[in-house]
């Protein structure tokens, strides 16, 4: 089992003394990672962002949690992740996901192609980006993307390159995470039809069970060297763990009480009781990684206190 380690998943940043103030603060409490995700909304532009957190910090890891495959062409994304690479002194975690979200494609111009298409695409580009790490020319034809000898500089720092964080919850795409990057990122939530709809079968224990079972039989046997992440969607530190999942419960009327409280997606209860949940859900599925929002980092604070590397 790989010691647990912390994330936070933050949004935007009013100001540039607000982002270097929030980017010490995770530091300081602990935490080994600030991500930023990826849409075309009142966020921020992430990579940027991370690299001016990095610049402010000593030991702080900076990720994507997760970049939009589709907005970026592979060999740009490529020189972008080595320079972030460089900047941060060796502490970026490149994480990418397909895209999911229409309205966004169309307010860029750009084709939303079925999933599976998506995730082709993404697979193509985790290949183009992996050979430009290793700092050779590469030449690539694939049906949705041709690279001629191209290098990038400057190389990465971190060897063989940044770790590779691929965020999936259905089984083409946890397929390529298990085969491909470095981190799976479980997400327990898939939001179909564009982005309108919301499809949670993944969220519970028995859903977590399939997919942590398909990337373990996943061709190519790297289960034991990849690290495994749960992108908590609530966090709460209550003497009443069962009255704050039946609380849940009504805003997502799709999963039952008994869901929520095994979901390693919700943490509720007591410190101890939240640290002995994820003990546990460590022993049953190997998840070492956990990514909260923001807004409860002063909460959690104390679980990382007690778990951060060990």
């Amino acid at each position: 089992m790989k010691p647990f380690r912390f994330g936070v998943n933050a949004r935007t940043l009013a100001s540039a003394a607000d982002w270097i103030a929030l980017a010490r603060k995770v530091e300081g409490l602990g935490f080994s990672t600030l991500n930023l995700p990826d849409h075309l909304a009142e966020l921020s532009a992430p990579l940027p962002a991370l690299a001016a957190a990095a610049v402010a910090t000593t030991r702080l890891r900076v990720g994507t949690m997760v970049l939009n495959n589709d907005f970026r062409h592979p060999v740009l994304l490529a020189r972008e992740a080595a320079t972030l690479d460089v900047v941060s002194g060796g502490r970026f975690e490149l994480g990418l996901g397909a895209g999911y979200m229409k309205a966004e494609y169309e307010q860029a111009g750009l084709r939303f192609d079925r999933g599976g298409v998506r995730v082709e695409r993404l697979a193509e580009a985790v290949a183009i980006v992996k050979q430009l790490f290793e700092g050779k020319p590469v030449t690539f034809s694939g049906r949705h993307y041709q690279v001629t000898d191209h290098v990038i500089h400057p190389r990465p720092v971190q060897r063989p390159r940044p770790p590779i964080v691929i965020g999936a919850n259905r089984p083409q795409l946890l397929t390529l995470a298990a085969g491909e990057a470095d981190i799976v990122g479980l997400t327990g939530v898939t939001f179909p039809q564009g982005g309108v709809g919301r499809d949670l079968s993944g969220f519970g224990a028995t859903g977590v069970d399939e997919r942590v079972r398909l990337v373990r039989d996943a061709p190519g046997g790297r289960f034991d060297r990849l690290e495994l992440n749960a992108l908590v969607q609530q966090v709460s530190v209550t003497d009443d763990r069962r009255g704050a999942a039946e609380t849940l419960a009504q805003r997502w009327p799709q999963l039952a009480v008994a869901d929520i409280l095994e979901s390693p997606f919700v943490l509720l209860g007591t410190v101890d009781e939240i640290v002995d949940q994820l003990v546990a859900r460590r022993a049953r599925w190997g998840i070492s990684y956990y990514v909260v929002f923001e807004p409860v980092i002063d909460a959690f604070a104390p679980v990382v206190g007690r778990l951060a590397g060990r």
